[in-house]
């Protein structure tokens, strides 16, 4: 037999649903999200134009329900002026809503005479009551699984304007679903549903007592502006974006026509990638002209039109990133700057506890301060370099500078380590609530805890102490009073007979010392130094693209700490150049330690 013959000859016809009630039963149970079910309903009220929708939520004679009323228009009469519920009950995916749409009716949302059925993921009843043009009550009912619906009239003293959806008794799974939960969720889902048509939503709870008003969702951040239109030639898409701190709760949802298709437009793979992934923005892109997922309304057809889609959004993306990029720096320079503050403050707690006279090179106390351990008239330079001998200008106190009452107390040096028979000094360093030096009404009271010696001026601010002949381990403390007040501090003395030796480098003087050095970053990929002391510029140089920096990097607090690491190393190896590896290793740790306490 010749092939074209054989083609000719082929059974042609039309597909066919083989079980109706089966296919019902599908599209019924399509809805997985029941509040999305519930949304839908309320989408329904706001298409009848109602002005007010109460959902309430209780329970009655045992059995827990859930009501949705408005002011609406109601079900579409029939040519007797009663609810057409026949038409609703046997034209499932005939919706009424889409001939409306065909006729020039727009702000209508559905479309595919499924939304009522959703029902069934939210409880096993229905009844459906709305007036009728005679001003008589008509009622619709249907069950979960039974094929039939019953109209029936209800007896009423007066008429209610719009419509009732009464669902009950709910399914186990969802009857802990609460207002409030009820009440986010719509406040997302018809976010501009709410705002263009002015429909006042309220959730009454009574099984919780509560009562919610659902307002539009809003959005935090800085809102974008004169971003590159987005359009197609079948439609325009909307866009409201906001640059946020980056975090992974912010998302941009997918609308449309102002009911929400997804809570995170990344779930969709041709936006899984930044800017829409990133987490720096919040917002809604609304594309009016998208074809939905019948079953659930939760996905987009990819055709023709969510091409056009993707290709609108090309320039918006790009600009989109250009904004990410330029927040992206203004935080790390912002960070580094906090970094480098907790940095400062870090060192400056450390060498008020370590030896004074070892640790000369670290500068950061402010002008015409005294470094705890020195003698009267042993002034410090600050931050900044000043030529010895030039006059500190007066200042007037601010009132917030002056000191409150007495909070904490420590002694400086915290630790140290003293030849056998010498002797050093120590001093109580008291502060208030804000860390601000307390001076006045104070009493002083120093002991030595353990250990040998003795100490001179037990009762003053700074006392001395006069190592034993032998070496030893000595604690010292000291209590500070102020009227009612007490607060102690404990300081660890080393007494030995062999101190580590003097640098083989001369140290540099108090005229050329610098302050505690900034840092900066460089990026060397593949090389191995962490960091390096630029002592031209006084900065401390980061490899940035340094395995161990990528690493600290994931976490605010563990790159302060490989900072303040890399600070340890530079400044040890800087003030304590001549040193055996295992001296500086120790150096290192102590000045590590003390550093951490303070870190911040």
């Amino acid at each position: 037999m010749p092939k074209s013959k054989r083609a000719s000859e082929a059974e042609r016809g039309k597909l066919r649903i083989g079980d109706d009630w089966n296919a019902i039963t599908i599209i019924a149970l399509s809805q997985s999200n029941p509040l999305k079910a519930v949304a839908e309903f309320v989408e329904n009220s706001i298409d009848a134009q109602a002005r007010h929708v109460t959902i309430t939520r209780g329970r009655e004679h045992g059995a827990h329900y859930l009501r949705i009323t408005d002011d609406g228009d109601g079900i579409p009469r029939d040519e007797h002026g009663a609810p057409n519920f026949k038409y609703v009950a046997t034209h499932i995916c005939d919706s009424i809503k889409r001939r409306l749409k065909h006729d020039g009716i727009t702000g209508l949302q559905g479309e595919f005479g499924i939304g009522l059925l959703s029902f069934w993921t939210v409880g096993e009843e229905l009844t459906l009551t709305c007036a009728g043009a005679d001003g008589k009550t008509h009622q619709m009912t249907m069950r979960k699984g039974d094929p039939g619906y019953a109209v029936t009239q209800r007896r009423t003293l007066f008429a209610q304007h719009g419509t009732d959806l009464l669902i009950r008794p709910l399914l186990a799974g969802i009857r802990q679903l609460s207002g409030e939960k009820i009440q986010w969720y719509l406040a997302s889902e018809l976010r501009d549903r709410i705002r263009h048509s002015g429909v006042k939503i309220k959730v009454v709870d009574r099984q919780a007592r509560q009562e919610y008003k659902v307002e539009p969702r809003q959005f935090s951040g800085r809102l974008l502006h004169q971003l590159p239109a987005a359009a197609t030639s079948v439609g325009d898409v909307y866009l409201e974006l906001y640059l946020v701190e980056p975090g992974q709760e912010n998302r941009v949802g997918l609308y449309r026509a102002g009911t929400r298709v997804l809570a995170d437009i990344a779930e969709l793979e041709a936006f899984r990638r930044p800017p829409w992934s990133g987490g720096y923005l919040q917002g809604i892109v609304d594309a009016p002209f998208l074809n939905l997922t019948p079953g659930t309304r939760l996905g987009v057809i990819h055709d023709e039109r969510y091409a056009a889609f993707c290709a609108a959004l090309t320039d918006t993306e790009q600009a989109l990133m250009g904004q990410i990029e330029a927040q992206r720096q203004a935080e790390e320079e912002q960070a580094s700057a906090q970094m480098l503050r907790s940095l400062q403050k870090a060192f400056r707690e450390a060498l008020l506890a370590l030896p004074a006279e070892e640790y000369d090179w670290f500068d950061i106390h402010t002008h015409g301060s005294k470094r705890p351990g020195r003698h009267d008239g042993e002034e410090i330079a600050g931050l900044a370099v000043e030529a010895e001998g030039a006059p500190e200008p007066t200042r007037q106190k601010q009132f917030f500078e002056f000191a409150g009452p007495l909070y904490s107390a420590r002694i400086a040096p915290a630790t140290c380590v003293v030849p056998v028979g010498e002797s050093r000094g120590f001093r109580a360093v008291p502060r208030d609530k804000s860390r601000h030096l307390v001076e006045h009404n104070l009493t002083f009271r120093w002991e030595i805890a353990e250990g040998g010696g003795r100490l001179e001026n037990t009762e003053g601010e700074v006392a001395t102490f006069h190592a034993p002949p032998e070496p030893a381990l000595v604690r010292l403390r000291l209590r500070v009073t102020q009227g009612d007040i007490a607060c102690e501090a404990e300081a660890v003395v080393t007494v030995t007979d062999s101190l580590l030796p003097e640098a083989a480098a001369p140290r540099e003087t108090a005229a050329t010392r610098h302050g505690l050095p900034g840092y900066t970053f460089q990026r060397a990929p593949g090389e191995l130094w962490r960091s390096r002391y630029d002592a031209e510029q006084n900065v401390i140089v980061v490899n940035n693209a340094h395995r161990d920096f990528v690493y600290a990097a994931r976490a605010k607090a563990l790159k302060l700490r490989y900072i303040s690491r890399l600070y340890a190393k530079e400044l040890v190896l800087k003030n304590f150049p001549g040193l055996a590896p295992e001296q500086l290793l120790e150096r290192m740790i102590e000045l590590s330690l003390y550093t951490d306490e303070n870190l911040k």
